[in-house]
């Protein structure tokens, strides 16, 4: 009885080892794990109008960015903003609520609609170029929860503008609506609600995150800065309506995935100092120190550079190996080191 159960388990272990050994092997050939931090150039261009075309053709431009480097041999996580597209729902809802009487939905759950609509577009034709090149790999979105401080001072003070813009007597009347929520004038151009923008945690759903990248999947999460949610005193997630930073929110899943770099893709080519004057000064490698002092100088604006530069700093100061900042269209070779702004904990490379 003792030498069957004996057979039975050598059984079993070889078919484990049969099972699991290539993607052993899978893992071994791999070389570093990177979170692409795709902004909102990577869907829509500058003049476009944000068809569901438009968008598909630039994410097909991406994605064949992106399935080179996984062809190279790296692990890739994707995540991404989402401020147009939350835009336009919001637009959606406030023409639905003024034609038809239907409800606006929270923030929180616009977040989470736009994520499954990013993800979807990417999971399809990412994957579709990865068959296409016959890469054996699958590809996964997760709607993604993001932890913030119930405390965080973000919540006193609203800063970030989202949704359409309103004339007086229109701002007036949703005031009267919507009595928590915050409306300001906008740089002259209207009136607009702003919402928190608080500092993220960390990914609530950083372990299912993990499971699938250690399967081999590629993953997309944490879309728009992932679903800004606060712990009760029960234990309770409960939704808020406000909008974490993207950046800072990839910087938050580079760590929690333990990647080695961060690859920010956004519309200018690389880092500059003194930007759009005659003084510019493109920047190719830079160390940590640079970039913090270079940070502390003004140098990098707060709607545009200054998050990513802030990501940048936190990854490198935790723990990360590389960041890299540049276009779209760059982002493989820049990987290579031959375009973009390279900044890592090591002294100046030039």
């Amino acid at each position: 009885m003792i030498s069957i159960f004996g057979r039975i388990t050598d059984i079993l272990n070889f078919h484990r080892l049969v099972i699991v050994l290539p993607v052993l092997i899978k893992v071994e050939n791999l070389t570093e794990t990177i979170v692409v931090a795709l902004g909102g150039n990577a869907l829509i261009q500058a003049k476009q109008l944000g068809t569901y075309e438009e968008q598909l053709e630039n994410v097909t431009e991406t994605a064949i960015h992106i399935a080179n480097m996984i062809d190279d041999g790296y692990r890739v996580i994707l995540t991404h903003g989402n401020g147009p597209q939350v835009g336009t729902l919001l637009l959606q809802y406030d023409a639905g609520n003024k034609i038809h009487n239907r409800p606006i939905q929270p923030m929180d759950v616009a977040g989470s609609m736009t994520q499954g609509q990013i993800g979807y577009m990417f999971q399809r034709i990412l994957g579709n170029i990865l068959r296409q090149k016959k890469i054996d790999k699958q590809v996964a979105t997760l709607v993604t929860q993001v932890l913030v401080s119930k405390d965080d001072q973000a919540f006193a003070n609203p800063t970030k503008p989202v949704g359409p813009f309103y004339s007086k007597e229109d701002a007036d009347k949703i005031k009267e609506e919507h009595p928590d929520w915050q409306i300001i004038e906008d740089a002259g151009r209207g009136y607009r609600r702003v919402v928190p923008s608080p500092d993220p945690i960390k990914i609530v759903e950083k372990d299912y995150v993990n499971t699938l990248i250690s399967a081999g999947f590629i993953v997309i999460t944490s879309g728009g800065g992932g679903i800004p949610v606060i712990q009760t005193e029960e234990g309770d997630l409960e939704g808020r309506e406000a909008v974490i930073d993207k950046d800072l929110a990839a910087q938050r899943l580079a760590l929690d995935t333990n990647a080695e770099i961060m690859l920010i893709l956004t519309d200018t080519p690389n880092v500059s100092l003194n930007f759009n004057t005659p003084e510019q000064e493109d920047l190719t490698n830079v160390s940590l120190a640079e970039a913090k002092k270079y940070m502390a100088e003004g140098h990098f604006a707060p709607g545009s550079m200054g998050p990513k530069m802030k990501a940048a700093i936190r990854f490198l100061e935790n723990g990360g190996k590389k960041v890299i900042i540049t276009r779209p269209e760059l982002s493989f070779v820049a990987l290579k080191g031959d375009k973009g702004t390279t900044i890592t904990t090591e002294n100046n490379l030039n």
